[in-house]
């Protein structure tokens, strides 16, 4: 069995129990949470989190991309976002490449080399930081005040404010 598989069963026994309101792609709470797609990062758990009320958004870092500024411009615009929360986190795998290192690896393996950027880190604070600056200061973004970034440690559920 693979994944898919297993977790096609487990929605299977699952059923429709998980509570909110999903009558609408607004999110009620007009929040759009980004962060990492790290799997130990549980947005729903964490923030305790019903369907419907906020806008999720993930990629490697939960760094501010253009894609991710794309999907915000999309949120706030066209679905009624105002507030923009940014969750980054301790033993970060982007802490553990270098931009140069990994667009190596990908042109030894494939030919090409990417176009886009890695965006790996030292230290996850200044991250938050550039990502907040980005948001802050994108003219595609309507809503750019209320923009605030955390850290969250994996290891105790922390969360830590960067300003």
């Amino acid at each position: 069995m693979t994944a898919i598989d297993e977790l096609l069963r487990r929605n299977a026994e699952l059923g429709n129990i998980v509570p909110g309101d999903r009558s609408s792609p607004k999110p009620s709470m007009q929040v759009a949470i980004l962060t990492c797609m790290d799997s130990r990062i549980r947005v729903f758990e964490i923030f305790g989190l019903k369907q419907g009320e906020a806008h999720v958004l993930r990629n490697a870092g939960g760094v501010v991309t253009d894609d991710m500024l794309r999907s915000l411009a999309l949120s706030q615009r066209k679905l009624g976002t105002r507030e923009v929360l940014l969750v980054h986190h301790t033993n970060c795998g982007l802490e553990l490449v270098t931009e140069d290192d990994f667009k190596d690896e990908l042109e030894q393996a494939s030919g090409m080399r990417p176009t886009w950027s890695v965006e790996a880190f030292r230290e996850v604070k200044d991250s938050v930081r550039g990502s907040m600056n980005r948001v802050r200061h994108s003219p595609f973004l309507l809503h750019r005040d209320t923009v605030r970034g955390f850290v969250y440690d994996v290891h105790t559920g922390e969360l830590t404010e960067v300003v």
